[in-house]
């Protein structure tokens, strides 16, 4: 059902948001008009596709109905369509579209152009801030899925492998001039080579080692240009990830109700839930927490920071973006299934109970064939946890070029790129290593002394991201005449969500602090809360005087 849903919207409202906007195959895009080899490289659409998706996938989709699930399926899928729809592609698409109208260059630019300077240093600094904490994050959750076992140990092995495979990949295609259908069926059997010898031959080190492995990783991964490492290596793990579509939808129809099926869930528990960390409310939790599955901040920086550098031809953004947020959306219902899959099996086997984001997801889709042998089951699910490493490697390395790209353009005036710095002290900060070495080793200390005591705002400042990207593009569009009413509610919904959770936030840290025994943790969390409404409420007020000011110009 979701899935007819979602052709039916891009076939319908997709093709209508491109007619509204203007989007014209003739015009040039920035990949060509600022071609560097570096940032600024053409893609094809099927390889920037495997881009794009690999890098706004990420564990989000994954993660956020896992923790939403409490309330039930229905209100999960229900968000993840009416939202997928309506919220994220439309952000998706609007942002990558806004950005290649402005040399490719991120949000914070076009907020300065349409709202104004004080409203884009503070948006660059958020979104900066965000994705250190993205980075921090997804290092110590790739870590982990390297470490614990030898099926992680095998994960780890083939992760490494593919790395050498992708920059193979790179050269051959980019350099070589190897056609892309034999690069392609070339690549997929090596990329099942190495899934196979990561089975075979599993590297079991500490966490640490792989800890300090990722972070030199991403500083190299961020400043390499595109067609070595980053094109390459997402391309070819999108079909890792478009098997584990077909894998877990299959399983979906072989596992029905028949032979079983899956009945974990409830339908609805109820708009307020105890889930064991007291009482949660629907709203705004369940709007805050599935996030990429529906809509997320993170997305728009993705769509105007890497993708819109590499798209060949403007007519290519609607199926990248707003495609590829409803294929986002349909690995979003997956996880909601797989879900139930997880709670039906850890009823049955309490002593080996699927706890965790990877494992409930790997575990439950896998469990789907269970009905071939529990062989068939211990190798799916090794892959499917090499498969989601590989959304959050992705995720990962494409965070620290944006944070990169943000710190950047923080130094820069409009229309200036870095190679119009001569000298000075902004020289140095513009320089794409310094830029990436302040970020990473920033990065590095935020992992070290817990990023997870602030992680609970991630949410909500995600979802504030994603409220802000909205108002940029609206702005942007009415300032040009074109239609930006799609815009509005979603805007002005995610603005509401994002001040209700981060209200709740507050009143919960500071209860906690008034209880005694309280370590930084919420103190960090009630003051970066209180900046965040500042932040939403002063960025709100100038976008609707410039939104007021559009319309009567019109």
């Amino acid at each position: 059902l979701a899935i007819v849903i979602f052709v039916a919207a891009y076939l319908t409202y997709g093709r209508w948001l491109a007619k509204q906007w203007g989007i014209d195959p003739k015009n040039p895009t920035p990949a060509h008009e600022m071609e560097d080899g570096v940032d600024y490289v053409p893609a094809k659409a099927s390889v920037l596709m495997g881009h794009h998706f690999s890098s706004i996938a990420g564990a989000g989709p994954i993660n956020g109905p896992i923790q939403a699930a409490f309330f039930g399926w229905l209100p999960c899928f229900l968000w993840i369509v009416i939202g997928g729809i309506f919220f994220g592609a439309v952000q998706d698409f609007g942002s990558i579209f806004v950005s290649i109208r402005h040399q490719g260059k991120s949000l914070g630019e076009v907020i300065e152009e349409n709202i104004g300077r004080k409203s884009r240093v503070l948006f660059t600094v958020f979104a900066w801030l965000v994705l250190l904490l993205v980075i921090a994050a997804f290092a110590d959750i790739v870590a982990n899925s390297f470490t614990g076992s030898a099926a992680n140990g095998s994960v780890a092995t083939a992760s490494m492998l593919f790395i050498v495979l992708a920059i193979g990949f790179g050269f051959a295609v980019y350099r070589k001039n190897a056609p892309m259908v034999v690069a392609s069926v070339v690549g997929v059997l090596l990329l099942a080579a190495c899934v196979a010898i990561g089975l075979a031959f599993p590297i079991e080190l500490p966490k640490t080692f792989w800890i300090a492995f990722v972070f030199i990783y991403i500083m190299i991964a961020s400043v390499t240009p595109v067609w070595i490492l980053l094109q390459p290596r997402d391309y070819l793990s999108s079909f890792l990830l478009y098997a584990m579509l077909a894998v877990a939808l299959i399983g979906v129809v072989i596992s029905h109700a028949p032979l079983g099926g899956a009945d974990g869930l409830q339908a609805f528990a109820g708009f307020a839930v105890d889930n064991g960390n007291g009482m949660q409310y629907m709203f705004p939790v369940l709007f805050t927490t599935v996030a990429c599955g529906a809509i997320s901040g993170f997305h728009s920086l993705v769509s105007s920071g890497t993708t819109s550098k590499q798209l060949d031809k403007e007519t290519d953004a609607k199926p990248i973006a707003y495609g590829g947020m409803l294929l986002e959306c349909v690995l979003a219902v997956i996880t909601v299934c797989a879900i139930n899959f997880a709670y039906k099996y850890n009823a049955a086997n309490p002593d080996t109970a699927l706890k965790g984001a990877t494992s409930i997801f790997a575990g439950g889709i896998a469990n789907m064939y269970a009905g071939f042998g529990p062989g068939a089951v211990k190798v799916l699910r090794t892959l499917l946890t090499l498969t989601y490493s590989a959304f959050c490697l992705t995720s990962l390395d494409t965070a620290t070029r944006l944070a990169r790209f943000m710190f950047q353009e923080f130094f820069l005036e409009p229309g200036q790129t870095p190679a119009d710095i001569k000298d000075g002290w902004k020289k140095v900060m513009v320089n794409p290593y310094v830029a990436t070495i302040i970020t990473v080793v920033l990065g590095i200390i935020l992992g070290l002394t817990g990023w997870n005591k602030i992680w609970g705002l991630f949410g909500a400042a995600n979802q504030l991201l994603a409220g802000l990207g909205l108002l940029a593009v609206a702005t942007w569009l009415g300032n040009v005449g074109k239609n930006n009413k799609m815009f509005l509610f979603p805007m002005g919904f995610m603005t509401v969500v994002t001040i209700c959770s981060l209200a709740v936030t507050v009143k919960n840290q500071v209860g906690m602090i008034m209880a005694g025994g309280a370590d930084w943790g919420p103190y960090a969390q009630t003051i970066l809360a209180v900046l965040l409404i500042v932040l939403a409420v002063i960025l709100v007020i100038e976008g609707i005087k410039e939104l007021s000011n559009d319309k009567k110009a019109a």
